[in-house]
C-alpha cells in the first residue's frame, strides 16, 4: 500500500470515530418528558420496522444482481465487460456498507429528533440546532467513512480500480432504494 491508501483508510476511520462521538453526545442529551420518550420510542421502532421490511425486499434484489454480475462474468471470456465473481463480491460489500450507513443514520436520527425537541423546549434554538446538526452529520459521516473505507480496502487488496465499480454499484443501489423508500 502506498501513502495515499493509508491516508484514505485513516480518514475513513476518523470519520467513523467522529460519527461515533457525535452519536454518543446525542445519546447523553436529555430526552424530555415521559410522553416525549413514549413517542420517540414508537418512532424509533417504526423506523426500524420500515428499514427491516425494506431490507428483506432488497435481499432479493442484491442476490439477483450478484448472480447477473457473476454469470455475465462467467460467459465473458475476453473480459470485455469487466464483470465476474470478484466484481460481484465487491457489489455485496458496497451493498452491505450502504445498508450499515442507512441503519446507523436512521437510528441516530430518530434519537436526535426527540432530543432536539426537548432542547428547543428547555434550552432554546441554539441548543436544539446543535443537537439537530450532530444528528444529521452522523449519517453523512457514516456514508463517507464506510464508503471510503470500503473503496480503500478493496483497492488495497486488489490493486484494481475496475473492481470499485462493483462496490459503488452496490452502495448506490441500496442508497437509491433507501431514498425512494
Amino acid at each position: 500500500m502506498d501513502y495515499v491508501q493509508y491516508i484514505a483508510i485513516c480518514a475513513a476511520v476518523i470519520a467513523l470515530f467522529v460519527a461515533f462521538i457525535k452519536a454518543a453526545k446525542i445519546n447523553k442529551a436529555p430526552v424530555g418528558t415521559e410522553r416525549m420518550k413514549e413517542i420517540s420510542t414508537a418512532i424509533n421502532q417504526g423506523a426500524k420496522a420500515f428499514l427491516f421490511s425494506e431490507y428483506k425486499i432488497l435481499v432479493f434484489f442484491v442476490a439477483a444482481v450478484f448472480c447477473v454480475i457473476t454469470v455475465v462474468g462467467f460467459f465473458d471470456k475476453e473480459g470485455i465487460y469487466g464483470l465476474g465473481w470478484q466484481t460481484a463480491i465487491c457489489f455485496l460489500c458496497g451493498a452491505l456498507f450502504s445498508t450499515l450507513a442507512g441503519y446507523f443514520g436512521m437510528n441516530v436520527a430518530t434519537k436526535a429528533n426527540v432530543r432536539t425537541a426537548n432542547a428547543a423546549k428547555d434550552g432554546g434554538m441554539n441548543r436544539a440546532l446543535s443537537i439537530a446538526f450532530k444528528g444529521g452529520s452522523v449519517m453523512g459521516l457514516c456514508v463517507v467513512g464506510l464508503g471510503l473505507l470500503g473503496a480503500a480496502a478493496i483497492y488495497a487488496l486488489t490493486q484494481s480500480g475496475e473492481l470499485l465499480t462493483g462496490f459503488s454499484l452496490g452502495a448506490s443501489s441500496i442508497a437509491l432504494f433507501a431514498r425512494v423508500g
